[in-house]
């Protein structure tokens, strides 16, 4: 076996380290000017932090689809037939459902002509007088009636119509004693309402007489109208009552306390008032109400039903709709048919590529580190040289870098990745650690240092 001389593996050995940049070279970053830009380097401290995180940045929103919901239940109160109407008094012999609910004591002023009211003019009954009324009054007649008619007026031969209506009789003397003067007839006259007929109250029910009762001059009581009406007819006090309705409003009097209290009795009725005395104690009668009560309410479910039905259906095809949507959106996400903002991770990492920045919220350092797997190779990494690569978006500065530096070598300086905010187009760069470096530049030297004498000595 032929020896190598000693020299020329030596030769060898020089020549190979002597070129053993042109073999391998480390990655780094270094600060200073090159013919691409220049290159920054910040270490990252809790005030570098605040300063990267001004860099502006709007994240990527969802579709409005993720914020659409399929809807819910909460019209339906809305629909179907609306509440029941409230349930009369139960009749059960008792006086649980009659309430003493009185309408309010008014006082309705002094009384004001309507329609249908019948006014009478009175003239002294001479001759002379008479005559210059000439077709005001009759000749031979002292007192006629005139009717207020539709539009509020009396027709007054001569004169013509006069409005009177809404006025009191000193107001309506007052307008027909100007008229007349207009017209040149002496005005002496009286004014008097012979019939009342526009302000009436009604009642009805249990009484002797139901009827219509007139308001007049002086005020109509409730217990005068009851009287007027032939007074009440009942056989059981204790579960009849007076109502009275008033203005759309119910008001109720049970007849043991109209009859305690005479303060009630003299409550002032109004026009339109109408007076009604329920002492009906008839048990057919209840029984056919509750039975269409209750024929009522099952029509108010099966309506309600029928509504929650068409609103669930309608609810699961809008869901399904926006789900498919989504579904579509997600696909298109795998397929890579999104404009996504991403950072890179480049280096010693476990595992290089790319990192897709959420939508709606800004990611940390941190979170590209940590959530895909890319963190920091151990036995490669270098703890002290993580750097985040920016290149800077002004033109001034086209081409330049800023290289966040974080030393992670002490585990606390992990809360300051935990705040720097990545933006679009981020590198995360790792060193290798020098063992690393060393260990692959002799990686490639070894199999040239076996070759190289080989060939000497073939040579």
């Amino acid at each position: 076996m032929r020896r190598i001389p000693l020299f020329v593996l030596a030769l060898a050995v020089g020549g190979l380290i002597s070129g053993c940049s042109t073999i391998y070279r480390s990655p780094s970053v270094t600060a200073g000017v090159s013919d691409s830009g220049k290159v920054r380097v910040v270490p990252v401290t809790p005030e570098t932090v605040m300063v990267a995180n001004r860099a502006p940045y709007a994240p990527k929103t969802l579709p409005s689809v993720f914020r659409t919901s399929a809807g819910s239940g909460a019209g339906t109160s809305q629909r179907g037939l609306g509440p029941l109407p409230d349930a009369p008094s139960t009749q059960d012999g008792s006086r649980s459902g009659l309430q003493l609910d009185p309408p309010p004591d008014v006082t309705p002023g002094p009384y004001t002509i309507g329609t249908g009211d019948v006014l009478v003019l009175s003239t002294p009954s001479t001759q002379g007088t008479a005559g210059e009324l000439s077709g005001l009054l009759a000749a031979q007649n002292s007192r006629n009636g005139y009717t207020v008619q539709d539009d509020g007026a009396i027709n007054i031969p001569d004169v013509g119509r006069v409005r009177l209506e809404g006025l009191t009789v000193d107001e309506a003397e007052a307008v027909l004693f100007q008229r007349l003067v207009e017209n040149q007839i002496d005005p002496t006259f009286s004014l008097e309402i012979a019939e009342f007929n526009a302000r009436r109250v009604s009642v009805g029910g249990a009484v002797g007489q139901p009827g219509v009762q007139h308001i007049t001059l002086t005020q109509l009581t409730l217990g005068e109208a009851l009287s007027a009406a032939g007074s009440v007819k009942v056989s059981d006090i204790d579960n009849s009552s007076v109502r009275v309705y008033r203005n759309g409003q119910m008001y109720q009097i049970p007849l043991e306390d109209l009859y305690a209290r005479p303060d009630l009795q003299n409550l002032t009725l109004i026009a339109d008032d109408s007076v009604f005395v329920d002492t009906d104690y008839d048990l057919d009668r209840a029984e056919r109400y509750f039975a269409q009560q209750i024929q009522l309410r099952e029509t108010v479910l099966e309506g309600r039903q029928t509504a929650l039905q068409e609103l669930s259906t309608a609810v699961t095809l809008r869901r399904d709709e926006l789900n498919e949507r989504r579904k579509t959106f997600l696909q298109t996400i795998e397929l890579d048919a999104v404009d996504r903002d991403y950072v890179y991770l480049s280096g010693e990492v476990r595992n290089q590529g790319r990192y897709a920045l959420p939508f709606e919220r800004t990611a940390t350092l941190a979170d590209a580190l940590f959530d895909t797997g890319g963190g920091i190779a151990k036995k490669t990494g270098d703890a002290s040289e993580v750097y985040v690569l920016r290149a800077s978006e002004d033109i001034r500065e086209f081409g330049a870098v800023t290289a966040w530096h974080l030393d992670i070598r002490n585990a606390a300086h992990l809360t300051l990745a935990a705040r720097f905010e990545l933006r679009r187009n981020d590198i995360i760069f790792i060193a290798e650690n020098p063992v690393t470096r060393w260990g692959r530049t002799i990686d490639q030297i070894t199999p040239s240092l076996i070759t190289a004498p080989i060939v000497a000595v073939g040579s």
